[in-house]
């Protein structure tokens, strides 16, 4: 069991100041509720003024169910968002009040042995959850608006949000920057890349990409586009999202049609160079695992893992970016043994990405903005997840909400 000291998740309330948030109140229940505003706690925080914010793929499984032993009513969702700092911590040396920031969803202390590392979303002191430490043996990393199981950290669908470490946290985000590329920079271009990074996706690799919302429609633009893959195939259920991703220059499966891994095999005898699993737990397709979750009798769902370790060829490379938490069965170990596939997940390690992706979208070499399909007000932040999670977003991809603050300043998106 860990004993290292971990930083604070608690924030003090401002005595009498108050700000809308995000809230969850239950499963599929949420509000936008009036809450104490944050204050400075530690040193090293920053209190940021948000302007824009967005619903990440994994907020849904919070949403839906998944997590509700690991939430508490009343949490403050989000750990996608961009704003302005208000006010600093003494021990802030990076930043002051009035810079524009991108906030960074990993919180982490820059010190242990795995930041040290540049590990970031391995950090041993910024997650108190005693619940990680029995599951995992050990702890991970704080994450914003995240559940308990990662801290209990408030998230930043809210009008403030309080960021420790903010020399870590927060990046320096451009005045002329368009709000859609600063935030998809927050989260989705990094776990995205993340991912590439992971598989190890190099020049003239043949990709195989299992799902095609923003976070796997921006692997696949990223590895095509920026590592040099020859081929990316994008498998999905979804007609709206494979026909975007066809438009960006992908080979779509439809795994409504086909059985992705016989189809790809077909075209590709070889198998791919590199597959990457991008839909999550959630994702199910055979009977069996579909009972099986609705049982209890599994939490996290292997199908698309064994596609794609059967798509993929001898010695190749697999990478999980889709959130898994729990627990499979019937999980092909022998195939993955037999055929010395090299498998890597984890959560992102977003600093460890910058200035990299940022000066990418600075050059004009990359666009994230092409995730934002709609744009609506903060106060709908529980009508756009029930669109979200239903995959009704106008556009078929993600939303983009502005704050107040957001639209008084009229930013250019």
């Amino acid at each position: 069991m860990s004993c290292i000291p971990v930083l604070t998740t608690q924030y003090k309330p401002h005595p009498t100041e108050r700000m809308r948030a995000n809230q969850w109140m239950g499963a599929k229940s949420l509000k936008i509720g009036e809450v104490p505003k944050p204050t400075i706690t530690a040193p090293k925080d920053a209190i940021v003024r948000i302007t824009h914010c967005c619903i990440c793929g994994s907020d849904l499984h919070m949403y839906g169910g998944e997590m509700d032993k690991y939430m508490e009513s009343g949490d403050i969702l989000g750990h996608e968002a961009i704003g302005y700092v208000e006010e600093v911590g003494q021990g802030v040396d990076g930043f002051k009040a009035g810079d524009r920031v991108i906030i960074l969803p990993v919180i982490a202390c820059g010190e242990c042995f795995y930041c040290q590392k540049e590990q970031y979303s391995l950090c041993d002191k910024t997650n108190p959850s005693k619940e990680m430490d029995d599951l995992y043996g050990h702890r991970l990393s704080g994450i914003f608006g995240y559940s308990h199981l990662t801290g209990g950290y408030p998230g930043n669908q809210a009008e403030y949000c309080r960021v420790p470490n903010a020399d870590l946290v927060l990046l320096h985000c451009p005045e002329n920057l368009p709000a859609k590329r600063a935030l998809g920079l927050a989260d989705v271009t990094d776990t995205a890349w993340h991912g590439i990074e992971l598989a190890e996706v190099r020049e003239g690799d043949v990709v195989g990409v299992w799902g095609c919302g923003p976070i796997g429609l921006s692997i696949q633009k990223l590895a095509k586009e920026i590592r040099g893959a020859k081929k990316v195939y994008a498998v999905d259920k979804d007609p709206q999202r494979l026909a975007i991703a066809e438009s960006l220059g992908m080979i779509p499966v439809d795994a409504n049609k086909v059985k992705p891994d016989e189809h790809i095999l077909s075209a590709e005898p070889h198998g791919l160079d590199r597959g990457i699993e991008a839909s999550g737990f959630r994702s199910t397709n055979s009977v069996t695992h579909k009972v099986m979750r609705a049982t209890g009798l599994e939490g996290d769902s292997s199908d698309t893992v064994s596609e794609i370790i059967k798509a993929t060829r001898k010695g190749g490379n697999m990478a999980l970016i889709g959130d898994f938490f729990f627990n499979t069965n019937n999980f092909p170990i022998g195939m993955l043994m037999e055929k010395t596939i090299t498998l890597r997940g984890g959560q992102l390690m977003a600093q460890k990405y910058y200035p990299f992706l940022l000066n990418l979208v600075k050059e004009g070499k990359y666009d994230p903005s092409f995730v934002f399909t709609h744009t609506d007000d903060f106060e709908n932040c529980p009508q756009e997840y029930e669109r979200q999670f239903n995959h009704e977003v106008p556009g078929g991809m993600k939303s983009i909400m502005v704050t107040p603050y957001g639209r008084k300043l009229n930013q250019p998106l």
